[in-house]
């Protein structure tokens, strides 16, 4: 087994720099390249869960997460768009003490994490963006300057469109999934409790949580649709057409999107999980390796799971090691797409006798087996991938 000394990883968003930190942090001399000159505060809200936050924890970051403003989700809230009162209420409080649920910002996670990699002496070439990365038994990655650069690891951190991913995959066949997703941020001023809030309609879904400290509030909206959209979250759009998709709901709901003046807007694609994670020194994460639709909040902490993992699996066992990170990962994170999907179809129910079935059991269990309902989450957010085996 031949140490890793030296890696690069592309990509500084949250996978990219968590895997950075979990190596630096053991030994390895990490180059960080970025395509952006500098790293913006873009995006919106994001839900650190407590998989998640394992991975935090375990970085030593958790402190700085609640000093950066993060909200402690209370619970997660069904509500109907036509219908007052709640459908479900799930009780966050009652999970294990250590599986705390926050909401933040993802530019303060970003920060956060780029904090903790230059601490650690992680270098950043910014503004250099690649062309080509070549697995082998030193692989490299040539930019659009035509310069190399090689290290005895790359790792793809670099999203839905990654050189690398097509460097050991080729290109996939992503197809339009018929939903687009609308964000945007609005000032708290309905008063929104610390709570995820899931307001479903016929065919569409609004999400809002608060962040910094409760003085905002994010907003994610999707709604099925027959035209095709972009790809991408950050493709401004016009808030007249998210409030004319929305229109009918009433309420905080109603409240929040009359407050929208800058969203963007997404379409949601489907792409199939790799095939291959790892070759010749290259390895994927994130969305790199399986991108996944926003319908169970495991974006994020997928790509913190990944980047911890891989991290252990290369300081154990070097390049050798990767087999078996894909190994590891692949099942979970299928599972976690597939429970995402079903997500999807339990939001946009249209008024019927389905809809109103399905809204009775989640009353019901809520109401009467509060645990049971949590419960069925354990396998998502009780996994704790730092956790010594």
């Amino acid at each position: 087994m031949a140490k890793v000394s030296n890696a690069i990883v592309i990509g500084a968003g949250i996978g990219g720099l968590a895997a950075a930190t979990a190596l630096a942090r053991r030994g390895v001399a990490v180059t960080v390249i970025e395509q952006a000159e500098k790293i913006r505060e873009v995006g919106a809200g994001l839900q650190v869960s407590p998989n998640g936050l394992a991975v935090l924890r375990g970085l030593g970051l958790e402190k700085r997460l609640i000093a950066r403003g993060a909200v402690r989700g209370q619970a997660v809230v069904m509500q109907a768009f036509d219908h007052a009162g709640d459908v479900a209420r799930l009780d966050l409080m009652q999970l294990p003490a250590a599986q705390t649920y926050y909401f933040m910002h993802r530019a303060d996670l970003i920060e956060m994490l780029r904090q903790a990699a230059l601490e650690h002496n992680v270098s950043f070439e910014m503004g250099c963006t690649v062309q080509n990365v070549t697995a082998g038994e030193t692989p490299m990655l040539t930019l659009t300057d035509n310069t190399t650069r090689r290290a005895e690891l790359i790792v793809g951190a670099d999203g839905i469109h990654s050189n690398a991913r097509t460097a050991l995959n080729g290109t996939d066949a992503a197809f339009f999934t018929g939903q687009v997703a609308w964000r945007a941020t609005v000032p708290n001023t309905m008063g929104h409790g610390d709570v995820a809030m899931v307001t479903m309609g016929s065919g569409r879904h609004l999400v809002s949580y608060p962040l910094r400290g409760g003085t905002m509030v994010n907003l994610v909206a999707v709604e099925e649709r027959e035209a095709w959209a972009e790809e991408g979250w950050n493709h401004a759009d016009d808030p007249a057409n998210l409030r004319a998709a929305f229109d009918g709901f009433n309420g905080m709901a109603g409240e929040m999107i009359a407050a929208v003046k800058a969203p963007t807007l997404w379409g949601l694609h489907r792409h199939p999980v790799a095939e291959v994670w790892q070759k010749g020194g290259v390895a994927l994460l994130g969305d790199a390796a399986h991108p996944t639709l926003p319908f169970l909040a495991q974006g994020a902490n997928m790509a913190l799971e990944d980047a911890w993992v891989l991290a252990d699996h290369v300081v154990r066992g070097g390049v050798e090691a990767l087999p078996e990170y894909q190994a590891m990962r692949a099942p979970r994170v299928r599972r976690v797409i597939k429970a995402a999907e079903g997500n999807a179809w339990r939001y946009h129910l249209r008024k019927g006798p389905v809809r109103f079935a399905a809204h009775n059991l989640l009353r019901l269990g809520s109401k009467f087996a509060p645990k049971r309902m949590l419960g069925a989450f354990d396998w998502l957010y009780g996994m704790d991938v730092t956790a010594k085996k």
